[in-house]
């Protein structure tokens, strides 16, 4: 757990007094931040905006906040995206970004096992603290995108960041010499074979699959989620697949056949 990545030194008990105080700070925020009568009169004047899904997802996306609380953002904010950001962090909704950065070298290893023990997965889950690492929430997440991985047999990296290269450049090679686009101008070639390629690299990345518990979000966005929620930086970090026999050649005689060639020895 967290091989190769450079750990804060701190000490447990100012590490859970760290955590208390945030507790009691965001607590106080929260009452100074009660709406007064005056202000929800303005509020219940205020226009009523519509609110598209597009703006919704792309909102989620700049600040990792989450779909709810996006919705009530661009509804405050006219729609304008922009602020609504701004009005998130105001609020302390908004953690994907200026959590991004920090080092998340704390967490979990988590398995999952499928029916029939033939199918194994192992993955790694980063946060920032030991503190959230025990928590429940935290290893719930862990477990869930263990199943997540098992889930998906074309996965083979967690971000499309990772994909190898060389095999990007090969692949692109070949689909710049398909048939179907032969006819077709050097420039719309590039951008057809572009559009192939992202397709294929993002097939294969865990961040950017569907969640199987919640099919309307994805991967990358149930992590910013976590991040919001869980107010730490949270990463899937590696991940193991074991298929049971996976590579080896498996033998294929006819049993008669082979009683026979025992027998004549």
């Amino acid at each position: 757990l967290g091989e190769g990545l450079e750990k804060k030194n701190e000490d447990f008990a100012a590490e859970v007094e760290a955590q208390t105080k945030a507790l009691q700070k965001k607590a106080e925020e929260k009452k100074e931040e009660a709406p007064k009568e005056e202000e929800k009169k303005e509020e219940a004047a205020k226009p009523t905006v519509a609110i598209s899904a597009k703006d919704v997802k792309v909102l989620r996306d700049k600040s990792g906040a989450g779909m709810m609380d996006c919705k009530k953002a661009l509804a405050e904010c006219g729609g304008d995206v922009e602020e609504a950001v701004v009005w998130l962090r105001k609020k302390g909704m908004a953690s994907a970004d200026k959590k991004a950065s920090r080092i998340a070298a704390e967490g979990a290893v988590a398995q999952y096992i499928h029916a029939g023990a033939r199918l194994g997965v192992l993955v790694e889950v980063n946060c920032e603290t030991d503190f959230v690492a025990r928590g429940d929430k935290f290893k719930e997440l862990v477990a869930d995108i263990a199943m997540q991985v098992a889930a998906c047999p074309d996965v083979e990296y967690v971000s499309p960041e990772d994909a190898d290269p060389a095999t990007i450049a090969a692949e692109k090679e070949v689909q710049m010499k398909m048939e179907d686009l032969q006819s077709k101008p050097e420039n719309i070639r590039e951008k057809i074979v572009q559009g192939r390629l992202d397709k294929m690299v993002n097939e294969k990345a865990l961040l950017k699959q569907d969640y199987i518990k919640d099919t309307s979000i994805t991967v990358e966005e149930l992590i910013k989620e976590a991040t919001a929620e869980i107010g730490e930086k949270i990463s899937i970090r590696r991940f193991v697949k074991y298929n049971l026999g996976e590579g080896l050649e498996k033998r294929n005689e006819d049993f008669a056949a082979e009683v026979a060639a025992q027998m004549g020895k």
